[in-house]
This record gives C-alpha cells, sequence and structure tokens, in this order.
C-alpha cells in the first residue's frame, strides 16, 4: 500500500519541549556585530564570555605530549582516573572540600554537567529556583529537561545577591534545586561566607531542596575577596550539594571543552547514566590537559587576575561618570552589569524613543557600533552587560563610544 503525505504535513515540527527555547540573546547580537564588522563597520564586541589571554604554554604541551603518546583513544565515561584524582586534589587543596574519586564528574564543559544534572534528576512540575541576573542557559536546560525555572529578581542595591527571605518565600513541595552563581554572569557578583550563611540556614530547614552552586569564575576575583563554595561551609549540606567548575575561564580553555562536579555518589552515577546516552567520554586530549592545569603551577592566574581588575576599575569608573548609567563595582568574573534607568525615555539623534535596555543596547549597536548584551538577556531590566575581556585601549575606545552616544541622547 502507497502511502501519500501531503507536502505541508511533512514539514518539519520541533518537540514541545524546545517551544519556550530561542537563540541566545547573546549569540544574536554577537551574530549581527560579526556580520557588521564583516561588511566594514568599525563594531567593537563587548559581548564575549571568554578570556582574551590564550591557554598557557604548560598545558599546551601537555596536549602535545598526550598525542605523541596515543593518548587519542575513549577513556572512562565520566572522566580518566588520572583527570578525577587531580580534581579531588583541587577540591581539597583550594576550597577545603573532600570528594572521593566517585564521587566526581566530567563533562564536555560545565553546559553538560548541569544538563546531565538536570536531566537525572528532575520530573516535569519540578522546580529550580535561580537568582536573577542569571545565565540564560539555567533556564533553557531546566525547561528542556522538563522543569520548571523559578526566576527570583536580585536588585543591584542587594548586590545582585539571592536573600535570605526570598529564597524561603521561593520554597515549594515542588522544589527540587536551587542554583547559585558565585562570581556571577552577568553581574560579578559573589557570595561570600556571610552571605551564603543566612542561604544554608534556609536550606537547612528544608530537606528536600538540593543545591547546585557554579563556581566557574572561582579565580577571577578582586579587592581581597575570600572565595569561598557551600559545601565547605556546611558539612551537612554536602550530601546534597552539586559543586560545578571548569578550566574554562581561569586558564582560558573555554575550546577544551572540560567542565567538573563533586557531588553525592548516587547523583554523580545519575549523571553517568545520562552522560553515556549522550557523549560519552570527554576528549582524551583535552582531559590530558586538564591535569596539567590543575597540577601544574598556578601563578600566572594572579596577574590575570591583576590585569582583569584593571580594566574592571576602567569600565566602571568610566561609566559611573556617564549621565544615565549607574555600574555597581563586581566582585569577580569579567562582567559589569549597569543599570540605564536614566538613558530611558530619551531619544535618539534619528528620533527614536528609548523604551527598554534593549533598545538602548541596540542604539549602541547601530549608532555607536559597539555591542553589549541587554539586562532583559538576563532576567533583569533595565541594565546592560559589558564583559572587559578584552584590551585596554579597545575598552577606551568603546567607553569613549558610549559616553557620546549617551551625550546625544535628548
Amino acid at each position: 500500500m502507497t502511502i501519500t503525505v501531503k507536502v505541508e504535513e511533512a514539514g518539519f515540527r520541533p518537540a514541545s519541549r524546545i517551544a519556550s527555547v530561542g537563540v541566545s540573546k547573546i549569540l544574536q547580537i554577537g551574530a549581527k556585530a560579526a556580520l557588521m564588522k564583516r561588511e566594514g563597520l568599525p563594531v567593537i564586541i563587548l559581548g564575549a564570555g571568554e578570556p582574551d589571554f590564550d591557554t598557557p604554554d604548560h598545558i599546551k604541551q601537555a596536549a602535545k605530549a598526550a598525542i605523541d603518546a596515543g593518548e587519542t583513544k575513549y577513556t572512562a565515561l565520566d572522566g580518566s582516573p588520572a583527570l578525577k584524582q587531580a580534581i579531588s586534589a583541587k577540591f581539597a587543596r583550594e576550597n577545603g572540600v573532600d570528594y572521593a574519586v566517585d564521587e566526581i564528574t566530567v563533562g564536555t564543559g560545565a553546559k553538560q554537567i548541569l544538563f546531565n544534572a538536570f536531566m537525572a534528576t528532575i520530573d516535569a512540575g519540578d522546580e529550580v529556583i535561580i537568582p536573577t541576573p542569571y545565565w540564560t542557559s539555567y533556564s533553557d536546560i531546566v525547561e528542556v529537561c522538563g522543569g520548571t525555572s523559578v526566576l527570583v529578581p536580585c536588585s543591584a542595591e542587594a548586590g545582585f545577591r539571592l536573600q535570605a527571605e526570598q529564597l524561603e518565600k521561593a520554597i515549594t513541595s515542588k522544589t527540587r534545586w536551587v542554583l547559585l552563581n558565585s562570581p556571577s554572569n552577568p553581574s560579578g557578583a559573589a557570595y561570600s561566607a556571610a552571605d551564603y550563611q543566612p542561604l544554608i540556614e534556609v536550606l537547612l530547614r528544608h530537606p528536600h531542596v538540593w543545591l547546585m552552586v557554579d563556581d566557574m569564575y572561582e579565580h577571577i576575583i578582586y579587592d581581597g575577596f575570600d572565595f569561598v563554595t557551600p559545601a565547605a561551609l556546611e558539612p551537612r549540606l554536602k550530601s546534597r550539594t552539586l559543586t560545578i567548575n571548569g578550566v574554562s575561564k581561569a586558564y582560558a580553555m573555554t575550546g577544551w571543552r572540560i567542565g567538573y562536579a563533586g557531588g553525592p555518589k548516587a547523583l554523580i552515577k545519575a549523571m553517568a547514566v545520562i552522560q553515556s546516552q549522550a557523549t560519552s567520554c570527554p576528549c582524551s586530549v583535552s582531559q590530558a590537559a586538564a591535569i596539567t592545569a590543575l597540577n601544574g603551577p598556578q601563578d600566572f592566574l594572579k596577574d590575570r587576575q591583576e590585569s582583569f581588575k584593571r580594566r574592571r576599575d576602567l569600565v566602571v569608573s568610566r561609566l559611573n561618570a556617564i549621565t544615565g548609567l549607574d555600574c555597581r563595582t563586581p566582585e569577580g568574573a569579567f562582567y559589569t552589569f549597569s543599570g540605564c534607568a536614566g538613558v530611558l525615555n530619551k531619544v535618539t539623534p534619528k528620533g527614536k524613543t528609548l523604551l527598554s535596555d534593549a533598545d538602548f543596547t541596540d542604539y549602541l549597536l547601530e549608532e555607536a557600533h559597539v555591542a553589549v548584551v541587554p539586562g532583559s538577556a538576563f532576567g533583569l531590566s533595565p541594565f546592560f552587560r559589558i564583559s572587559y575581556a578584552t584590551s585596554e585601549a579597545e575598552l577606551i575606545q568603546a567607553l569613549d563610544r558610549i559616553e557620546k552616544a549617551c551625550a546625544d541622547l535628548k
């Protein structure tokens, strides 16, 4: 029997699970800015979420040596024993947390770690509390995995940090996870031990709620800030905490795609089931490089930290000198998250009224040729994010343009 299908009936039908997930606004802005540059416009892109430094030579040499030694085969599913041992030693040495090798997982970037954890634990209707502003992939991954994101706005006055009373109010019987990121993308805000303690006390009163912490920017902190991770602060919480980290930011290894996490053995085992049907092991050569990154010299981190601090201070001071903008000084990462309420409802030289932070960032791209990201992309308006992971000379030029663009508003 021949089955005839009309062309329109045979068209592509996306799965409902991605109905609410779109292409990242950050990527959209980056693509538009890149196109403008190819067309010859002098666009400065301040949207990149990666260090502008190169991967250190000793790490690259380790990768070359691994290739020459034939370490190009599959490794253990969720990380080689040698890398897991290096991660275990790192957690103990730098964070004061003991994770055995069977309490550690390695994935193709921290994004896969997040995906594995949510896919392994979330059922339909389960809720994940996410403070905003937030890295947009968090909520998108939750939605793809069938969960519900509970977004809690955190004000600049509160340092863009979740407060205990907000957490208490957001928790329901359906809450599965709370996800915290310190230092934060996009705000650069970081949680001290004193900031974490009230949140920990709330979580101790709700034993059904698990804690996921993203520590990816751990080594990019300023002004003597004392980084700490919750599992080290409260041992009673360690049995329901997943501590996520990676080599991407500190070691400028974004393209190597290695993320890792420590957590309860049962959770790590469940996450391995998901990874086994997705990617299997991360790249063997990248794993060898990551071992050297974690075990090797760390002195270069301070120099890079100082370079980022100089740029942070430059950007914050210049933004705060512009009428209509208000920029909090971040504790870490390489982003500023500046308020722009003071330029809204003003009119551009071409007669367009700026009604939102997205309107403002569009204006900066189209007229000043500076690409930044609106706060609405991160769940909190009216703000905009600048990545200062670029040269000081380029930052100065971009800030000059932003200053002029704001001055031209009526």
